[in-house]
């Protein structure tokens, strides 16, 4: 496999299955003009997916190819349409420039936000060049297999009552209501889960953000499933995010087995 290494705002490094993981919020990097009008708790970027590319360490051995994140969310958010329509009318957006926090703190110092020049500037800078990779990479793995799995990996705190209440179930799989990928798959999915003690649920609060939705398209060929995962799972949910291997090893043989699962599944 062969890792880029031009300068762009994406790591990529091509597989050899008709498999892609998918994780836009892993990415940690701000501009140094973006961050010197930030406040203390931007600079930590919490809402940051963290340690995510362990968690999925399993899937080069798989041969998938593998689409990181370099940037942080709060720079613009990848799995938001351009349009920065809501994804979720009646919830709480968080938005394609966010200013404020999962938790509800300001991100910019007063008076100090995005400006609307800034805004389409980031998207051409940061945004564009991810879906163009993206979908130039699940273009050139349907051509050579005939079929490919796109799986966004995504992990969350698992209480923000700014978001949702209660604390969410560990495991949130999202098809876009079964639209983004064949049924046979999401079955294979579930039965994966058969003895799985934690808690997951189907097309929840999460059914998929914009990257799940825009691209599934299982009659093309083309079949995404979205994985939101708490992060009391595999790692500390404050400050400075430690992951637990202790923990993760408890959760990653299903994360694994889901993967695994969809991909055999796959027609």
């Amino acid at each position: 496999m062969n890792s880029e290494t031009l300068d762009v705002p994406y790591t990529f490094i091509q597989g050899t299955a008709p498999l892609l993981i998918s994780i836009p919020h892993m990415g940690q990097e701000i501009p140094e003009d973006i961050k010197a009008r930030m406040t203390p708790v931007a600079h930590q970027v919490p809402d940051t997916d963290w340690h995510l590319d362990i968690m999925y360490d399993f899937a080069r051995e798989m041969g998938a190819s593998l689409l990181h994140a370099r940037y942080s969310r709060y720079v613009v958010d990848l799995n938001r349409p351009p349009t920065d329509d809501n994804l979720y009318p009646g919830q709480t957006k968080t938005g394609l420039y966010p200013e404020y926090a999962f938790r509800g703190e300001p991100l910019y110092l007063d008076g100090q936000g995005v400006t609307e020049q800034e805004k389409t500037a980031r998207l051409e800078k940061y945004w564009k060049p991810y879906h163009d990779k993206l979908q130039q990479a699940l273009k050139d793995i349907r051509d050579q297999h005939g079929k490919v799995l796109l799986w966004e990996g995504h992990s969350i705190a698992s209480e923000l009552p700014r978001l949702f209440p209660g604390k969410l179930p560990d495991l949130n799989i999202g098809t876009d209501n079964g639209k983004a990928c064949d049924a046979g798959m999401l079955e294979a999915v579930e039965a994966s889960l058969t003895d799985c003690p934690f808690t997951w649920v189907l097309n929840g609060r999460f059914k998929g953000g914009y990257i799940t939705r825009q691209y599934g398209n299982p009659s093309e060929g083309i079949h995404a499933i979205q994985l939101e995962m708490c992060q009391s799972t595999y790692m500390n949910e404050d400050y400075p995010f430690e992951y637990r291997e202790a923990v993760a090893s408890k959760v990653k043989p299903f994360v694994q087995g889901m993967v695994d699962a969809a991909f055999k599944a796959m027609k």
